[in-house]
Parts: structure tokens; sequence; C-alpha cells
């Protein structure tokens, strides 16, 4: 007889399995091709929609959580096979296209936005590098890219009843993600070794499928690593900095070994932000255990390097102190028989100053052929951040150029938009993305396929909001009229306002509210009404950021403004795509000139949402009168303070006299005649300079193709030229210091002004010493003094030949023989007061430009 009555259990586990029918399932799911398609997208969702939500909007996930009879039912749905054939063949077409014959190239990255439910990303640095790489896999470009795997991803964000952001780590399923053990011939997965202070960190290398685009990853959460070291990758920008040291040198170190061990070997390496600065060690590292100097190694990893920063404050650089670089690389500096002194300097602008931090960014220029901002403006902030490195050199001379940043049509634009576009557009749209010719076709579309799209996309957003303010809700135990209110505030004939970004003190979110009186006339006008929502993260360790969440989500809590100001918690992919795809007009307030680009604004515009934003960033470069809004570029005030409130003055005389005036002007089915030409202006003039497919062009014209080509020279005939480029610097190094003025003969300006067309004439005699006459080249430079920095009008390189002692004013006492003259001869054009010097600086028709050797004197 059983005499035990209590439960007895043993684990049971059924694996699931795709029926062979279905395979083709699989393996859209595990290529991430498919979140940038929407048929694939329509076809996952259509399997059970309830589920797919539940899931995350995750292929891998959905499949593994259906049961026999989903399956079944799906078997027996001929419509679904249908659909699922024509998907999978339209899929390996794609795939099995013939790659173009384009520059390889290796791109680096801290973090990858590709899709809400694989989560390496925390902003705008990610989404914009997951989407050159859809773009790059659309183009069939050969790239590969490298970054880590993190077990937690970004955190996720609740808020408390009182609005204060909590932090919450979950770990990602790696069976979940469309993630593959990269494995050698023998079937080991492979891994990479890189040295750390008394021991040695292992990571294994996965792959995930973007598209025609391998992205492999680096994963230290493995048996043979310590605790702290598994940490490593548990979560992005996670940890203190020292953990965050860990983190890059895995990526830099531990990345160029996953290439080697891979035996990929690209043409340009890509650092896109300085997190990734550390490639350059490695490389360096390499060449030098070859036989190589540190100096000719420097010349071939410079040829093929570029490197993109995208923070405009210093703060928002890496940086490190001495100590802890010395902890980490005191015995690599030394395989590479580098000195520390030397070693340091690298990452220094002063290379004796001991109190100075380790700069990842310092690294990346100075191993680095080119160097790019990520707009205009941005451009010229980094030209005046990096100008310290380049001595001798104004900001404006300098080569740092820039790439405007943009997006990835395919994943920003709605699926309405799309098909009304390719419908309007014609078929060569796909590969002419950034023509504005096609683009104006819009202007042909009836106002009334305007509206419909509009309201559509309006009606998901608004679904989309509901779901999850009322889950946020009933998780903070609102109470239930509160509840109610707030969902029936929506309606999808009121302008509504989208605000969502991460949150740092310089975006200033809350300066809607300077004056909250008059901002609740605004909002609450039943005439005319107004909603404004907002959502994004703060850095857990951003106490600044995190109160300005908090001072949000409390205003959203007064009566004046319940349902009218809206936070939506835990910010992520899914939540940007449903609001730059169905708000009014995207909001935008960073303080001048921090804003290195932002994309955001980019994505509302390719779904005819209109940019109402300061002058700063894209904007700067995308804005018309007649297709937006702005605040003036310029500041007004020095005073911050004292410039918010001008400003938030200002956005409320054009919220009521302007843009709330406009959208309810003479309202016709859903929306004003004007508004609907500013929207077509938007999408006819702005949209196609912020496609994806032109930033891709742009590397390839701007940087790619040369980089390429130089490396390729460098490396011809054993690094023939690296070796002759780095002893030519070395001899000029050694001889510059020998150049002295031997004589000059320059118009005195005191004496008298020269009379405007009249020609500057200007001679100058050097003694060169041991150098030759095409190592030293002189010019004279005019430039006006301008609020305390001078701006340079004009440059003329002087000419120049050999003169002998015989031919001097005087007798040439103490000067060797090696003279040569420098003559100029120019037409003055413009009248004023101005500024004028001469500059020495060494000639190479090996240089790739001037700050390639800032060598340089003046007289």
């Amino acid at each position: 007889m059983i005499e035990n009555n209590a439960p007895q259990w043993k684990r049971l586990y059924i694996q699931s399995k795709v029926p062979a029918e279905l395979e083709h399932l699989e393996e859209l799911a595990n290529n991430l091709w498919w979140s940038w398609n929407h048929e694939a997208i329509n076809l996952f969702a259509n399997i059970d929609e309830k589920k797919w939500k539940e899931v995350g909007y995750n292929p891998i996930a959905l499949l593994d959580v259906l049961d026999y009879d989903a399956y079944q039912r799906l078997l027996g749905d001929k419509e679904f096979m249908k659909k699922l054939d024509a998907i999978f063949s339209r899929f390996k077409g794609y795939m099995n296209t013939p790659a173009k014959k384009h520059p390889s190239i290796a791109y680096f990255c801290m973090e990858y936005g590709l899709h809400a439910s694989f989560k390496l990303y925390s902003g705008g640095l990610g989404v914009l590098a997951g989407d050159f790489l859809k773009e790059a896999s659309d183009e069939n470009v050969n790239m590969v890219g490298i970054g880590l795997l993190y077990r937690y991803g970004y955190f996720g964000q609740k808020l408390t009843i009182h609005g204060e952001q909590v932090a919450q780590y979950e770990p990602q399923r790696f069976t979940y993600l469309p993630i593959e053990p990269v494995r050698d011939q023998a079937d080991e997965w492979v891994k990479v070794q890189v040295q750390l202070p008394g021991r040695i960190l292992s990571a294994k290398i996965w792959k995930a499928n973007v598209g025609r685009i391998s992205l492999y990853l680096l994963d230290t959460d493995i048996e043979e690593n310590s605790e702290e070291d598994k940490f490593i990758t548990h979560q992005l920008y996670g940890g203190n900095q020292e953990n965050r040291l860990k983190q890059e040198i895995l990526l830099g170190l531990g990345g160029i070994r996953l290439l080697d061990n891979l035996e990929i070997k690209p043409e340009v390496f890509h650092l896109n932000e300085g997190h990734a600065a550390f490639i350059g060690l490695e490389r360096l590292r390499k060449y030098v255990q070859e036989g190589l100097t540190i100096n000719d190694a420097t010349e071939l990893i410079r040829s093929s390097s570029l490197f993109t920063t995208h923070t405009p404050v210093p703060a928002g650089h890496d940086a490190f102190p001495e100590g802890m670089m010395w902890q980490y690389f005191n015995d690599f500096a030394s395989s590479m028989s580098l000195s520390w002194e030397k070693f340091i300097a690298l990452g220094r602008v002063n290379p004796t100053n001991k109190e100075e931090v380790f700069s990842m960014s310092n690294l990346a220029s100075k191993l680095s052929q080119e160097v790019n901002g990520v707009s205009k403006i941005h451009g010229d902030v980094s030209r005046k951040m990096f100008q310290p490195l380049y001595p001798g050199f104004e900001p404006d001379e300098l080569h740092l150029d820039y790439v405007t940043n943009s997006v990835h049509y395919y994943t920003w634009t709605a699926e309405a938009w799309q098909k009304l576009y390719a419908k309007t557009f014609g078929k060569s749209f796909e590969k002419k993305q950034s023509d504005v010719k096609l683009w104006e076709k819009i202007k042909q579309v009836p106002d009334e396929e305007i509206i419909r799209i509009k309201k559509h996309q309006k009606s998901i957003l608004i679904k989309t909001v509901k779901q999850r303010l009322e889950k946020s809700m009933r998780a903070r135990y609102e109470s239930p009229k509160k509840i109610v209110e707030t969902l029936n505030a929506f309606n999808e004939n009121t302008l509504i306002f989208g605000f969502a970004r991460r949150f740092a003190t310089y975006k200033r979110a809350t300066l809607l509210f300077r004056n909250p009186e008059r901002l609740a006339k605004i909002v609450n006008n039943p005439k005319a009404p107004v909603q404004f929502i907002f959502a994004g993260k703060a850095h857990p360790a951003d106490r600044g950021g995190q109160d300005l969440i908090r001072q949000i989500y409390e205003i959203s809590e007064r009566p004046e403004f319940l349902g009218k100001i809206i936070f939506l918690e835990d910010y992520d992919m899914e939540i940007a795509r449903a609001l730059v795809q169905g708000v009014d007009v995207w909001l935008n307030t960073p303080t001048r000139p921090l804003e290195a680009s932002g994309t955001s604004g980019m994505k509302a515009t390719m779904n005819g949402v209109i940019n109402f934003s300061v002058l700063d960033g894209w904007w700067a470069e995308g804005y018309r009168p007649d297709a937006g809004w702005a605040l003036p570029e310029i500041r007004t005030y020095d005073n911050q303070d004292t410039q918010n409130e001008l400003d938030a003055e200002t956005i409320y005389s054009i919220l009521e006299n302007e843009i709330i005036a406009e959208y309810y002007h003479k309202y016709e089915a859903g929306l004003s005649t004007t508004w609907i030409e500013r929207m077509k202006n938007a999408i006819a003039y702005i949209a196609p300079q912020f496609t994806m497919k032109r930033m891709m062009d742009d590397y390839h014209e701007k940087f790619y193709k040369k980089l390429a080509e130089r490396n390729k020279m460098m490396h011809k005939s054993n690094y023939k030229h690296a070796k002759e480029l780095s002893a030519w610097k070395a001899k000029l190094q050694g001889n510059w210091k020998d150049i002295q003025v031997v004589e000059r003969d320059i118009y005195n300006f005191a004496n008298a002004p020269l009379p405007l067309g009249e020609d500057i004439k200007a001679s100058i005699v050097l003694d060169i010493g041991e150098l030759s006459l095409e190592d030293v080249s002189v010019e004279m430079l005019i430039a006006r003094r301008e609020d305390n920095r001078i701006n340079i009008i004009s440059k003329y390189e002087m000419e120049k030949h050999k003169v002998k002692k015989a031919d001097l004013a005087e007798n040439g006492n103490g000067v060797s023989g090696n003279l040569v003259k420098y003559s100029c001869s120019k037409q003055v054009t413009f009248a004023g007061v101005y500024e004028y010097g001469f500059r020495v600086f060494p000639s190479n028709t090996l240089l790739a430009h001037r700050q390639d050797f800032s060598l340089i004197s003046w007289i």
C-alpha cells in the first residue's frame, strides 16, 4: 500500500521542434533581416498576435512557445504557407546576391541597436551602429561588425509612485537571441585571450547575422574566468571605471585577436567612438613583433584607421588615470619595446603632464589617419576640442571632417508610408533613397491619402501608449479613476508632441515647464487640445538626468496636466518606433552646441512628422521654414539660466501663434491643408538628406576608398612607403630645430597701409641645415581676429628656390651653405584690419594631410 499522500514530481522536458515544412521560419528568425522587412514582421505577428507581443516581438522565442496544435494549424493554412514561401524566396535572393567591390571594413562599436529583443544598446550611438550594419547589408558592403555580448544588456526602467527611476537587470536568454557559436574546424568554440593583471581573460566568440553582415560578439561569462571577469560583459556601461576599462580592452585588443583567429583581414578599421581606441595598440604590437619599428608600425595602422567621435563635450570622452593604465598596460608596453613615457603620451595632449589622464579619444586620434564628427556643427566643435593635439594650427585648418548621421529607412519608416513611397517614387527608389527629385513626388499625392496614413499611424501610437501606460500605472497601484481619466485623454484628433531620448541634463527635457501656468492654458484649450508624450532613460549613475524624469512625472500627476503630459517608462526601440511614426510634432531642446547630431528627429521626418527643435546637430542642416520650426542656433545670453528662460518663452510663443494655430486652422477631415503642405515639404526636402544610404555613400567617398588605397600603398614592397615616411619624419624631427631665419624682406605695414588691389610682397631666406629643398615649405597666412579667436582668411604657399651666400644682402656669416629663398606676391582683394604670419612646415607627398605630421614653426 502507498501511504505517501504528498505530491511527488519529477522533471519532464519536452523539446520544442519546428516541423520540417516550417524550418524556413527558423532560418528567417535567426537572421535579423526580418526586423527591417514588414512582410516578415507581419508573418511572425500573424502566427499568434498575443504571443508575439508577450515574447517582446522576438521570433525565436515565439517559435519556442508554440505548441503542437499551433504548428499543425500553420501547416494547414495554405495562405500562410504561400506567404512563407514567398518571403523566404525573397530572403534567399537577397542573401545570394553577389557582393559589390567595396573596401573590406571592420566596424568596432561598444553597442548595437538592432531590435528591441536584442539588448545590446542603450541609445543613439547603438541604434546608429545597428542602422549602419543594416544599410551595409542592403548595399552588400564588405563589412564585419565587432562588439560585446551583454548578459543583461542595458537596464530596464521602472518608475516608483513618486517618479523615481529604478534600474532593473534581467538576463537575456541567449537561446532566444539570433546568435550562434563560432566554431573552428575541430568544432571547438573559438575564443580569444587577453592578458589582465595576474591572469588571462578568455572570451567566447558569437556571431549574429544582420542580413548579409556578420556581427561578431565577445562574451566573458564563461567557466574559466573569475566571477569578477565574468561581470565584464554582464552590463552595457555597467560597473565602475575599472570595469569600463576592461570592457574597452576586450573590445580593442580582443576584437583584433578575434579577426586574426577568424583570418579576416580588413582594409579599413572604423572606430565608432573612442571606446574602440585600443585596437590601434594591438595592431601596433603585432607589427612591432613582426620586426617593424614602432614608428613604421604607426604609419601602417594610421593609414587604414578612421575614428568617428560622437561626443561634443570633453567630459563625455572616456579617460583613465595613469595608475590604472600602468596596472593594465605596463607589460603590454614592454611587449612593444615602448617606454612607459612614450606609451602614456599616446593618450595625452601634454606628454609631460603627470596629472593628465589617459584619453581614449586622444589615443584614437593619434592612431587614426582620419577623424570625423557626426554633423556639420559637431565637426566644428570637434576641431576646437581636438585642436590642442595639433599646436600651431587653428581649429578650422584641421583635417577633422564630418559625416552627418542618418537613419535606416526600412527600419524606421512605417509600412503604410513605405507602400506609398514605393508606389509614388518608382522602382528606382530603393537604390536612390537620397535622390530629392524622387521624394519631391510626394507633392503629387492627394491630401486625403496623407490624412489617411497619418490617422492610421496615430491610432497605432495611441493604442501602444495606452497599453504601456495602463500596465505601468497598475504596477504602481494607481487609482482606477486616475487610470481611466488618463487613458480617456487620448484622441486621434489631438495635436500630439513627442520627446523621447536619453535623459541627460544638456537635453533640457524640462524646458517646457519653466512656466507651468502658461503651459496649462495651452494644453487645456478645449478648442485646440494638445498632448505631450515623454520617454527616456537616465544612466543609473546620472542623478541629474534622473531628477529630470522625476520632475516630469510629478508635473504629469498634477490635475491640470493629467492625461496632457505623459511619461512612458522603459523606453526602447519599440516605443521609439511607435512615437516617431505616430506623433504630429517631434520636440528637441538641447543646449547649444551640445547635440552632436541626434537621429530621432530624422526618423520622425521619414514618417511625415514635423520637427520643432533648436538649430543644433542635424536640424541645423535639415531645417526649412516651410517644413518645421526652430529655435535660433546662436545663443543670446552667456548665462544658461537666462538663456533657458528666453528659450522657454520662445517655445510657448511658437506653440500658441504658429504650431497649434496652423494645426487647427481650417481643420478638415483630420488635418489642415497648410499642415499637410508642411508635412509634404518635410518629406520631400528633409527626409532624403538623412537616409542611411546617403551616410554610407559619404563614408565611402570621404574615407573608406581613400583609406583602402593608402593602406594598400603603405603595405607595398614590404612596407616600403611606410618605412620611408617613418624615416623621413625621424630625420625632420632631428633637424627641425636647426632651421634658421637668415634674411627677410616684408612690406612694412607700420609705415603705410597697403592700397587695395596692390600686391603683398614678401621674401624669407632660411638656412635649412641638413634638410632638402623638398622637405621644408613656408606659407603666408592672413587672418582676422574675431571674438578672441583667429579666423584665417587666406593662405599662400610661397615659391622656393636655392640661393647662395653671395646672393644675400649681407655676408651670411654663421650660416650653412644650404639656403632656400621663399617668396610670394599676392594681390590684396579685401580691405580692413587683418593680421598676418609666416609658418614653416614639413612637406612630403606621402603625407595624407598637414596634421599627419604637425611639426611646424612660426616666423
